[in-house]
């Protein structure tokens, strides 16, 4: 009986060095495909969408069946725990996410237990998807860092987190408990997710930027590695990928201080700093830049290779730093998937 190997992926996060890098792209669901927005339609609103299994399930699979990518992300938000956990979430079109006045963290700490039955519904979106996708094809479940999710919570929309990073030094004690209830609540969700076939989990900390060591360590560093201890400790043993996205040199004590397999780079990454992540056992993935990519033209094809040259003889999965950006031309992502994976460009940009 003919066996075939792990996903590329998963080959990557377990510390080999391939002949190419596997590619995903961050925000691959979505966003910039045709098909997408017309699914959108269909939805009431963001939220609906996002637990609607049927057609979360699609959302994540439409890139997958345009470009030879290899691996899908479940199609979701970091901002489903709030809700979950009873804090009122909405998203205004075109301004982002809106959330209602941070609940007592007592009351927040109630749910933590109901709140992953309330998010089962990502758990049928991955079911939906792994049984369709290619057993060679890697599906990635995740969830938002805590310290992330929590200034959503704090502030009530995107902003400059200033406000956060203030009652983070005025509150310390009530941000200690909200990021405590974040934790349990984001450990059991990712549990649920691995359950459900999700083969690599990623905790996206999207706002680590301007953080002093110290307070990096307390809200960052601690509430991740509380994560993964958690998640293992249920016997769940895919691999873990880090994403301190603007933590620039912490990132160094962040690798050392976590117990992920897999630290995600952003765009402001030096070729150094990859390297020395990769020579102390982590796979590294990043850091094009979502705007380059967006921009197109000789400048992306240099860039690319770049990347290749300075990580590809090491354990590196080809990403970029951010999201792809909602205007980014299908051309360019079909010319980078080409440029990885050494298939043709033409057959990429057809739908």
């Amino acid at each position: 009986m003919s066996t075939s190997s792990p996903p590329r992926l998963l080959r990557a996060l377990s510390g080999e060095t391939l002949e190419r890098p596997p590619i995903w792209f961050m925000r691959q669901a979505g966003r910039s495909l045709p098909e997408y927005h017309a699914l959108r339609t269909r939805a009431a609103d963001f939220i609906a969408f996002c637990l609607n299994p049927e057609m979360a399930a699609e959302a994540t699979l439409q890139p997958m069946r345009r470009f030879p990518l290899d691996a899908a992300i479940v199609f979701a938000d970091i901002l489903l725990i709030p809700q979950a956990l009873g804090q009122d979430v909405w998203f205004e079109p075109g301004e982002g996410p809106r959330l209602g006045a941070l609940p007592e963290i007592a009351a927040l700490a109630e749910q933590v237990e109901a709140s992953t039955d309330r998010l089962s519904a990502v758990g049928e979106t991955l079911s939906r998807v792994r049984a369709e996708l290619e057993p060679d094809r890697a599906l990635i479940g995740f969830a938002g860092g805590p310290w992330t999710v929590a200034t959503y919570m704090i502030e009530g929309r995107s902003s400059n987190r200033e406000a956060s990073r203030t009652f983070a030094y005025q509150n310390p004690e009530q941000l200690d408990a909200l990021l405590e209830v974040l934790v349990d609540a984001t450990a059991r969700y990712l549990i649920m997710q691995a359950r459900s076939g999700a083969q690599v989990l990623k905790i996206f900390e999207s706002w680590s930027e301007n953080l002093a060591e110290d307070v990096f360590e307390r809200i960052v560093v601690k509430p991740h590695v509380a994560i993964v201890e958690k998640v293992r400790a249920a016997g769940v043993t895919a691999p873990f990928i880090g994403f301190p996205r603007g933590a620039g040199a912490l990132v160094e004590s962040y690798a050392e201080g976590v117990p992920v397999e897999g630290v995600a780079l952003d765009t402001q990454a030096s070729a150094a700093l990859g390297r020395r992540l990769q020579a102390q056992g982590k796979t590294i993935q990043g850091a094009l830049d979502n705007l380059l990519l967006r921009a197109g033209g000789p400048a992306l094809d240099a860039r690319v290779d770049e990347l290749l040259a300075q990580w590809g003889d090491g354990a590196y999965i080809f990403n970029l730093g951010h999201g792809i950006l909602p205007d980014t031309p299908i051309d360019h992502i079909a010319r980078v998937v080409a440029r990885v994976t050494g298939q043709p460009v033409k057959a990429l940009a057809s739908a």
